[in-house]
């Protein structure tokens, strides 16, 4: 049904029973915000305020909401949506000025923040992680912010991955090498929730060829007072590692440097391996189809299906080194398209299983006329005499 009220009335009405969520949106001329979003919290609202680039977030007390939302509504936003567990609103501002409210009635529904608090986070809500706080993802008070909520899920995934690898590590202490960290906001993360949440003496060293970066993440690191996490710039093909590492991570490391990342933790005899391959260009060059032309035939049926086999072959490869190997969807594919991450256990594997693996990777690479630089190492270190 609709009425016509006064802006004062209509808001009010509106705010008779809190509402969950809403959206201030439609502005006429000039307003410092295109859209304003808010949520109900159990002490308050948080209000999100979006212009074309950014969003500037705010925390609200109750009472203060209704004269918050018909200040927005003065300053020229026409619409007003709003919800409650039983009861959608809809406050529409005409050119002339006439104020409808629109409301109808609907059975209960689990808004999204409901659904996502529901969900048993390994990161907890409504805790400040000072990473998370700089990233965006969540507010210095530790809500996540409602538009980063996929990045929040995306986060909380590789943690889970890590812990579910991690299941027999029987070790307190643990230490880490990240090849190709970048700006390391997973690497911040990951040293958050071993030490901070699991209370393990954990040391990671991140490596990347860019200095610039390096000097940034060790400043971060040392503001956040994570003593045991550190960056050195290098190359991953020509590290050399002080102290063998129990896990090795390399994620979106380009092309070949996720083989050498590889190599180097096989041949350290790294327990845990965390692989999340990128820009599988190598083999791209090299395939040939033979009787199995047609999926060399079209340029990009032979890019992807080149990426398919790399990553297969590095599978068969670290089975036949004696590691238990998983493919697993890192991020949902509407995300990434680059959303496959190999996690890799070392566990005691039969002669058998291993000459196996190694015989399947040698007839596939003999099939399409390829060498990958994972095998090409490993064969030269003497794995596969």
């Amino acid at each position: 049904m609709s009425k016509e009220l006064t802006l004062c009335d209509a808001v009010a009405e509106m705010f008779q029973t809190p509402l969950i969520r809403g959206v201030v949106s439609n502005p006429k001329g000039e307003t410092p915000w295109k859209k304003v979003r808010f949520r109900y919290l159990k002490d308050g609202y948080q209000l999100e305020k979006l212009t074309e680039k950014q969003a500037f977030h705010e925390n609200m007390k109750e009472e203060e909401m209704p004269e918050t939302v018909l200040q927005l509504a003065k300053m020229g936003f026409r619409q007003i949506d709003g919800w409650n567990e039983t009861t959608a609103f809809c406050l529409k501002v005409s050119k002339k000025g006439t104020v409808t409210l629109l409301k109808r009635q609907e059975k209960r529904q689990e808004t999204a923040t409901q659904h996502n608090r529901e969900k048993q986070y390994l990161l907890k809500e409504d805790t400040v992680i000072p990473p998370l706080v700089d990233l965006g993802v969540i507010t210095k008070e530790g809500k996540v912010v409602q538009s980063m909520y996929h990045k929040f899920r995306q986060i909380n995934r590789f943690t889970e991955l890590i812990r579910d690898g991690m299941e027999e590590f029987s070790k307190n202490s643990i230490r880490i090498l990240d090849f190709g960290c970048g700006k390391s906001y997973l690497t911040f993360i990951l040293y958050h929730y071993l030490v901070n949440q699991r209370g393990m003496d954990a040391e990671i060293i991140g490596l990347d060829l860019k200095t610039e970066v390096i000097a940034n993440c060790n400043r971060l690191a040392g503001e956040y007072g994570y003593d045991k996490l550190t960056f050195q710039a290098g190359d991953v093909s020509m590290y050399q590692a002080e102290n063998k590492p129990d896990m090795v991570i390399t994620l979106h490391a380009c092309d070949t440097a996720t083989d050498y990342a590889l190599f180097h933790a096989i041949r350290w005899g790294c327990e845990l391996i965390y692989s999340v391959p990128c820009c599988q260009h190598e083999l791209n060059g090299q395939i040939q189809g033979g009787e199995l032309g047609a999926l060399t035939r079209y340029g990009l049926i032979q890019e992807r299906f080149s990426a398919l086999c790399t990553d297969a072959l590095r599978g068969a490869l670290l089975e036949a080194c004696g590691y238990r190997v998983q493919m697993l969807e890192f991020v949902d594919f509407s995300h990434s398209p680059k959303n496959l991450l190999i996690r890799a256990v070392k566990k005691p594997v039969s002669k058998e299983k291993r000459q196996k693996a190694l015989k399947e990777a040698k007839a596939l690479m003999k099939q399409f006329s390829f060498t990958p630089t994972l095998y090409r190492l490993l064969d030269e270190e003497g794995f596969f005499a």
